[in-house]
């Protein structure tokens, strides 16, 4: 169990990090002051939103469907 919600953390982090980057800064921005403006959102989480978001991967079955995957199923 802890190394499926492991998975998930990380998984979450990556595609959180992926949308992120996948916006472009504006015109004459400095990027990396939209980069690390983009980092800080990312670690606004609550402990309680957390929690909900990995209860919710556990019943549309991302949890399950990561386990089958580094099972090698």
């Amino acid at each position: 169990m802890k190394t499926s919600i492991i998975a998930l953390a990380l998984a979450a982090s990556a595609f959180t990090g992926i949308a992120h980057a996948a916006v472009p800064a504006p015109d004459g921005a400095d990027k990396t002051a939209v980069v690390s403006v983009s980092r800080n959102s990312v670690m606004a989480k609550t402990r309680a939103e957390v929690r909900q978001e990995l209860v919710h991967a556990q019943k549309d079955g991302q949890i399950a469907s990561l386990s089958n995957l580094y099972r090698g199923s």
